[in-house]
């Protein structure tokens, strides 16, 4: 296949959703955006595509085929996650776009599956007590809809708005990939400064690796000490619970919580203290990586 020629994809029209957004964009993006979109329910013009996506009741990867809806579906995961549309096309297409399965994995991990079980009616999650229902992609893809007052030329209005969020929807995937490429390599960094810490507990970066996903899964890290993003300062971060947790394996000391500048410097007795988080989790700060090391090893006899 040659990927630099334009190719040419068919989707349904009318209503879209976010599962042939994303499929769309991933195409578009392995073909360097020389891609044409055609949205149909005609048979006749599902022929002409090279990709059809979505619609036309067919899953043949190695013709472009990318339909989920036909009696008994397209298949699904392991972990019993139906595939959609977006997901077929992941399949086939993912680690070549990504340059590694273990990247592409990360992916479909993160944002596919997640995508693919809204979908196909699939619940992957469980609401709190709080009863407050996440903001997804679903809704901000919905949001390019037109509404019911917005009934005339709506097929005229579906359409422009389906290709607002496909552009959209390229330039979020381009930016996963870019993000999961560079965290697949940077957690190296984390594991290897795990391996040389000497009390596990305390964890020393040297840099803005991501670490939250390599050290929430060790059951010995407590607190990570790391340079500031914008300064010349050292934070001292939580570990929490669950990299998607806001709850800490262990909380700053309680006298410590909102206090700044000599007041935290007072309670905590290092010179250089600045900082600590108002709910006394997530982070305190200091002026030095010797600062912050004291503050980690106080919040850990604490």
């Amino acid at each position: 296949m040659n990927i630099n020629s334009k190719k040419k994809i068919v989707t349904h029209n009318g209503n879209f959703h976010t599962d042939e957004v994303f499929a769309c964009a991933i195409l578009s993006i392995l073909h360097k955006g020389n891609v044409e979109i055609v949205r149909s329910r005609d048979p006749l013009v599902w022929e002409t595509g090279d990709y059809v996506v979505d619609v036309g009741g067919i899953y043949d990867a190695k013709n472009g085929r990318f339909d989920h809806h036909q009696e008994g579906g397209a298949g699904g995961r392991v972990n019993g996650i139906p595939y959609s549309s977006l997901g077929l096309v992941w399949r086939e297409f993912g680690v070549q776009l990504c340059g590694g399965s273990d990247i592409a994995k990360r992916i479909d991990e993160k944002m596919i599956q997640p995508i693919d079980a809204a979908d196909c009616g699939f619940d992957s999650f469980i609401l709190t007590e709080k009863n407050i229902f996440p903001y997804l992609l679903h809704h901000a893809v919905a949001s390019f809809r037109p509404t019911w007052k917005e009934s005339i030329n709506k097929d005229f209005l579906h359409d422009e708005g389906f290709m607002r969020i496909f552009a959209i929807a390229v330039d979020v995937l381009a930016r996963e990939i870019i993000i999961a490429k560079d965290i697949e390599e940077g957690v190296r960094y984390s594991e290897t400064a795990y391996q040389a810490a000497e009390d596990k507990r305390i964890i020393v970066l040297e840099g803005q690796y991501p670490w939250e996903e390599v050290l929430n899964k060790l059951p010995e890290p407590i607190f990570i000490v790391k340079p500031d993003m914008d300064s010349e300062r050292w934070n001292v971060r939580t570990v929490r619970l669950h990299h998607e947790s806001f709850k800490a394996r262990k909380d700053f000391p309680k006298a410590w919580a909102g206090k700044t500048g000599d007041e935290f410097v007072r309670v905590s007795g290092v010179q250089d203290a600045i900082f600590c988080h108002n709910t006394g989790t997530y982070i305190a700060v200091a002026g030095s990586k010797e600062g912050a090391l004291q503050l980690a090893k106080l919040a850990l006899e604490a």
